[in-house]
């Protein structure tokens, strides 16, 4: 399994304009061959010189369908609806083993 887990520092001024981007991506992912999960949360909506922030999380089946979700149509149309608003990206691909339920308590 594949988790992505980022961090993006976004114009906080597009924000509100790039709300439907964000869902359309979660959407139409979720329904990709592979994708286990996938969220998109805006952290910090920003404001006063500050970025707002979105925080990323993915899991795959495997790297194959990682590169496949690269190449999708809703990918381009995404990265093409935050062209110019991302002010900084920090996103860390890991390979995970032992997946196992969280246990509270």
């Amino acid at each position: 399994m594949i988790i992505i887990l980022g961090r993006v520092e976004v114009d906080p001024t597009r924000l509100q304009a790039l709300k439907p981007a964000l869902q359309d991506m979660m959407r139409a992912t979720f329904e990709e061959s592979g994708c286990l999960s996938y969220s998109l949360a805006i952290e910090d909506e920003g404001g006063d010189g500050r970025p707002a922030v979105v925080n990323i999380a993915e899991r795959w089946s495997s790297p194959e369908d990682l590169v496949s979700h690269g190449k999708s149509a809703h990918m381009a149309a995404f990265n093409k609806a935050i062209a110019g608003a991302v002010w900084s990206l920090d996103a860390r691909m890991f390979d995970a083993s032992n997946e196992r339920p969280l246990k509270l308590g």
